[in-house]
C-alpha cells in the first residue's frame, strides 16, 4: 500500500537538494569562506552576461518569479532563511524551467560571501519583517547597516526597492534616505492609487493580496545608494 508522506519543513528541504536552482549551503561554508558563485553568478551559473537583481527576505519568491517571468533578460536570486517558504517559488521555477531564477537559503547578514563587487544591479525589500518591537529594530533590512552591507556588492548607485504596509518602516526608511541625500527615484504611500501603473509590474504576493482587503494601504521607496558615501542612522530609529 502507498502511504503519503505529508509536506513538512523536513520533507521540504529534502526536495529542495533535488532543485538545481536552489543553494542551502551549511553555516561553516558561509561564515568564514565565499560561496562558489561569488562574483561569478551570471558567467558560471546563469551562462549569460544579464544584469542581476536580488530579492532579500524573498519569502515563497512569488516576487522573484513575477519578475523573472517578466523580465527574461534580467537574472534574479531569491534569497531567505527559511526553507519551506522558498520550497513553493523554487519548485514551481524548476517545475517550469525557468532559467533565470536562482534561490539561496541563508541569512542576510552571511549575504557578502555570496556576491562581489558590482555583482549586482538592483536590490528588491518585498514586505520585510518591520522590526517594530524597540529592542529589534537594528534587524530592519533597510538600517545604515544593512544599506553598508549591500554596497559591497551592488553596483554604485545601484537601486534599492521597498515595497511594504508597515508606515513605520516606510517612514524610517524614506527619513534615512532623506538624512543621507539619498537620490529618491518614487516615494508614495499608496502604490495602488498612484498614477503610474508600471511601479507595481502586475505582481501581488498572497499576503499583499491580504492586506489590500483588509484595507492596508501599500506603501513603496525606489532609492539610489552611493558607494562612497557613509550611511549615517536617523536619531530616532523607532516610535
Amino acid at each position: 500500500m502507498l502511504i503519503r508522506v505529508g509536506k513538512g519543513k523536513l520533507s521540504k528541504f529534502e526536495e529542495m537538494k533535488t532543485f538545481d536552482n536552489v543553494f542551502q549551503p551549511d553555516f561553516e561554508e558561509v561564515f568564514t569562506k565565499d560561496f562558489k558563485y561569488k562574483s561569478h553568478w551570471a558567467s558560471r551559473y546563469f551562462k549569460n552576461n544579464h544584469p542581476i537583481i536580488l530579492e532579500l527576505g524573498c519569502g515563497k519568491g512569488e516576487y522573484t518569479i513575477g519578475l523573472a517571468e517578466r523580465f527574461p533578460q534580467v537574472n534574479f536570486i531569491g534569497i531567505d532563511i527559511k526553507g519551506e517558504r522558498i520550497w513553493t517559488g523554487a519548485k514551481k521555477a524548476y517545475l517550469e524551467k525557468i532559467p533565470n531564477v536562482a534561490f539561496i537559503r541563508t541569512r542576510i547578514e552571511f549575504i557578502n560571501s555570496f556576491f562581489g563587487q558590482d555583482e549586482v544591479d538592483e536590490i528588491w525589500l518585498t514586505f520585510p519583517d518591520p522590526q517594530l518591537k524597540k529592542q529589534r529594530n537594528k534587524k530592519r533590512l533597510t538600517t545604515a547597516r544593512f544599506l553598508t552591507l549591500y554596497r559591497k556588492f551592488l553596483k554604485d548607485n545601484g537601486i534599492i526597492h521597498l515595497k511594504t504596509d508597515s508606515p513605520i518602516l516606510f517612514e524610517y526608511t524614506l527619513e534615512l534616505a532623506r538624512l543621507n541625500q539619498l537620490t529618491i527615484e518614487h516615494e508614495t504611500n499608496d502604490l495602488y492609487g498612484d498614477e503610474n501603473p508600471e511601479l507595481v509590474y502586475g505582481i501581488k504576493t498572497f499576503y499583499e493580496k491580504q492586506f489590500i482587503v483588509e484595507g492596508f494601504k501599500i506603501h513603496y521607496l525606489k532609492f539610489r545608494l552611493p558607494r562612497e558615501k557613509d550611511i549615517l542612522e536617523p536619531a530616532k530609529g523607532e516610535e
